[in-house]
């Protein structure tokens, strides 16, 4: 069995974080389920601005949200720049789904 990449949202825009929230990461539910991440479902974060890599799992939220929080709130800020990945545990080739999206969290391809 591998671990393997199977979805990613290339160069989102934080809209927000929140230290005060219970943790999580909030997404657009639209960019959710074009690049096939699900709710509750564990995803690595990187930061494009800062290099600072974290890991926690999704809550949906709406339209253009990227939202940060709990004590990861400490690590990546709004205005930063992400990279959301989730992964696979499979012994099985994959078909890996990546979108881009724009400035505001719009969806503008699949790459």
């Amino acid at each position: 069995m591998k671990q393997i990449l199977c979805s990613k949202i290339h160069n989102a825009i934080v809209t927000d974080s929140n230290i005060n929230y219970i943790g999580s990461i909030t997404i657009d539910k639209e960019l959710m389920k074009k690049s096939g991440i699900w709710e509750n479902e564990k995803v690595m974060v990187v930061s494009n601005s800062t290099g600072v890599r974290i890991e926690t799992y999704v809550i949906p939220e709406k339209e253009g949200a990227i939202e940060i929080n709990g004590a990861a709130a400490n690590l990546i800020k709004k205005g930063e720049e992400v990279i959301i990945m989730a992964f696979e545990i499979t012994n099985k080739k994959i078909e890996l789904k990546v979108i881009l999206v724009d400035k505001k969290n719009k969806f503008v391809k699949f790459l």
